[in-house]
């Protein structure tokens, strides 16, 4: 069992930049790969990047490619997303999951990810 906790969300200006933590506890931190996810009210949830447990393997969906940047620091239990360029199209409800590695690949798909927090909210204002 993981627990996951986000944080770092707020309202900017088109063009700013704002990094989320999620930190998390419980189970072992080493043996889960990690992905963030996002979600605007009425429509699905939406892929964003995944890292794998080792960091060796990074994925971004092609919206943010270039101007977010996934870590993660296993020391500290904890995975980042460093957001610049931010858009007005970038507000959403950010999502951190995890999902076991267990030799499986780093996935875009939120069904595949077991463990959630509860998200938070990211606005970016024109």
């Amino acid at each position: 069992q993981v627990q996951l906790v986000e944080s770092g969300g707020g309202l900017v200006q088109a063009g700013d930049s704002l990094r989320l933590s999620c930190a998390a506890s419980g189970g072992t931190f080493r043996s889960v790969h990690m992905g963030w996810f996002r979600q605007v009210p009425g429509k699905e949830r939406e892929f964003v990047a995944a890292i794998s447990w080792s960091g060796g393997s990074i994925g971004y969906a092609d919206s943010v490619k270039g101007r977010f940047t996934i870590s993660r620091d296993n020391s500290k239990k904890a995975v980042y997303l460093q957001m610049n360029s931010l858009k007005p199209d970038d507000t959403a409800v950010y999502y951190c999951a995890a999902r076991f590695s267990a030799f499986m690949p780093i996935s875009s798909a939120d069904s595949d990810y077991s463990w959630w927090g509860q998200g938070t909210q990211v606005t970016v204002s024109s």
